[in-house]
């Protein structure tokens, strides 16, 4: 079967499939089932996504690891500052949904490196703008939440894909972990740029050349077509039910459920919604905490009189 490298859709509309609910029990060439485990290259693509997983997230922490520089730099009060983060997540939560329909419609790698490359150049372009665009700052950050969204919504899919179900747990969970260790090296990658070149914006600059690394790995690794590791077409819909078409030799169906239908379907499911709302409430814990912790502990120092207010740039990061 020939490769689509282009951004078109994978399937006629009529045999589209929607969400979890689509059963479309059909094998067609590009999506074909297979019994054998997973090969060492599918573990290689694995890797890459995970190596790309680490430096979203190191993106992602840039900013709290050099909080206070920024202030200074842009004049910018608690809230201004805040701010910063409330764009990054703003933009991010209302691109993922978007993400994840072309991810279930479109050629997911050329999704992918595009995403990757245009978080990468903003994040680059950010680190030279003047204190006087503060303004353009703020636009950058929340340019770069939506290039995040790409990745976070679609690689998991892949890894899906790519594994089995006595092997995909394990992998997602690798590939999840790297999430705090990419948020803690965040931190670190921002303070010890900022301490050792005596300017913050040199933070800005890392990530970009590693996130050029993952877009080649992606482009020379990733496949545009993943072959689905299951044992047979047995597709669960949201709300449980087994579509037990594939098991009956000549018999085909598909399932044209809407949007809307699946997000009802989405909604009936409590295990759905309560590890959802858990999973935004750890979120929000986290997310003020990683932003401001560091902040506070530097503030409660030079209260004790442990530090020096920082009057110019670069100001201590260590905490």
């Amino acid at each position: 079967a020939h490769e689509n490298t282009g951004l078109q859709a994978q399937s006629p509309p009529e045999e589209q499939n929607y969400g979890a609910t689509a059963a479309h029990v059909r094998q067609d060439p590009f999506m074909s089932v297979s019994s054998n485990g997973p090969a060492k290259r599918d573990y290689l693509i694995a890797a890459v996504l995970c190596y790309a997983n680490l430096i979203n997230f190191m993106d992602w922490f840039i900013v709290p690891g050099i909080l206070l520089d920024i202030q200074k730099y842009f004049k910018l009060s608690d809230g201004g500052t805040g701010l910063l983060q409330t764009v990054f997540i703003l933009c991010y939560m209302l691109a993922a949904p978007v993400f994840g329909y072309l991810g279930d419609r479109y050629s997911r790698k050329i999704i992918l490196g595009a995403g990757i490359f245009f978080w990468s150049a903003v994040t680059l372009g950010s680190s030279f703008i003047s204190e006087l665009y503060y303004s353009i700052f703020f636009l950058s950050r929340g340019l770069v939440g939506i290039g995040t969204a790409s990745f976070s919504t679609i690689a998991p899919t892949i890894i899906a894909d790519l594994f089995g179900e006595e092997k995909r747990t394990t992998v997602l969970s690798i590939f999840y972990i790297f999430i705090p260790v990419g948020s803690g090296l965040g931190y670190v990658l921002a303070a010890g740029m900022a301490g050792v070149t005596g300017d913050w914006h040199w933070a800005f600059r890392i990530t970009p050349c590693m996130g050029g690394l993952a877009l080649v790995l992606l482009i020379l690794l990733v496949p545009h077509r993943i072959q689905r590791r299951t044992a047979a077409h047995r597709a669960l819909s949201i709300s449980g039910t087994i579509r037990i078409a594939a098991e009956k030799p000549g018999v085909q169906r598909t399932a044209k459920n809407s949007w809307c239908q699946d997000v009802v379907s989405l909604a009936k499911n409590c295990s759905f919604v309560w590890s959802s709302l858990g999973l935004t409430a750890m979120a929000f814990v986290t997310g003020a905490l990683g932003m401001w912790i560091p902040l506070f502990l530097y503030r409660a120092q030079v209260v004790q009189g442990i530090v020096s207010p920082c009057l110019q740039e670069p100001c201590n990061s260590s905490n």
